[in-house]
């Protein structure tokens, strides 16, 4: 009886589904005069928390909007590893002061464990130069969270909000997954329910979410497509996901 329940308990494990995430980490969020004039960007797709790389095939899509001007910057990805897995890198020159909405659109991506497909569009703010002009940008992508709370010069502890929209429409009560980039490994979840946290917005597509400690952390506001797609002769679900990254600062009395 020992062995036949630790084998169900190691099944159990095994099929655990966890969340993924598109990412766009910048190597610095508030860029100031004393910092230059360039930031490094790396794009992958990845399991945050438990630093499980996977595959990021070049996206369809990777652009810059500032100023409501949008630029296009595929063509400057370069390949990386990221996590030990396929992703990209680029660096950007911040000519101008304001904010600059880094965004991505990937290929969809065929999860067996979830007999679907996944499209991330995922995005993250860059302050230049102590202008906070567009923090709120709204880019008009398929589906976005556009932040209620500025996306940068957060506290941890601070509540960060945003509201979810689906072809520029707000979807009421929408489910959220947030989750930690754990980038050196030493935190630790007394749960794998705690990997993941999971909350709804309200009726006007309003999500709120109280970050504990300092860091880059993820938002992913999960849709799914009216409209299947084929995988192998058959209609699949097609997961919509709406991902902004976020960075809180550590806090400090001194």
């Amino acid at each position: 009886m020992k062995i036949l329940i630790t084998a169900a308990t190691m099944a159990a494990v095994a099929t655990t589904a966890t969340a993924h995430y598109g990412m766009i980490i910048p190597s610095d969020n508030m860029v100031s005069q004393e910092d230059g004039r360039s930031i490094d960007l790396t794009l992958s797709f990845s399991h945050p928390f438990e630093g499980i790389g996977m595959v990021l095939d070049r996206p369809e899509t990777f652009a810059v909007t500032h100023g409501g001007e949008t630029t296009d910057l595929l063509g400057d990805l370069q390949d990386t590893q990221v996590m030990d897995h396929a992703g990209f890198s680029t660096e950007y020159r911040l000519e101008r002061p304001g904010t600059y909405v880094f965004s991505m659109t990937p290929q969809p991506y065929w999860e067996p464990e979830e007999d679907a497909f996944i499209t991330h569009y995922t995005k993250t703010y860059v302050s230049a130069y102590g202008d906070d002009e567009g923090w709120d940008a709204e880019l008009g992508l398929k589906t976005e969270i556009v932040p209620l709370s500025k996306p940068f010069a957060l506290w941890e502890g601070n509540l960060f909000q945003g509201i979810v929209k689906l072809d520029g429409e707000a979807v009421p009560y929408a489910e959220v997954e947030v989750e930690y980039y754990n980038e050196d490994g030493t935190a630790a979840a007394p749960s794998d329910l705690m990997i993941t946290q999971t909350i709804k917005a309200d009726a006007d597509g309003v999500f709120s979410y109280a970050v504990p400690a300092a860091g880059w952390w993820g938002f992913a506001a999960l849709n799914t497509a009216e409209e299947p797609m084929q995988h192998e002769g058959e209609d699949k679900a097609h997961e919509l996901g709406a991902v902004i990254w976020v960075h809180f600062e550590p806090w400090s009395a001194e």
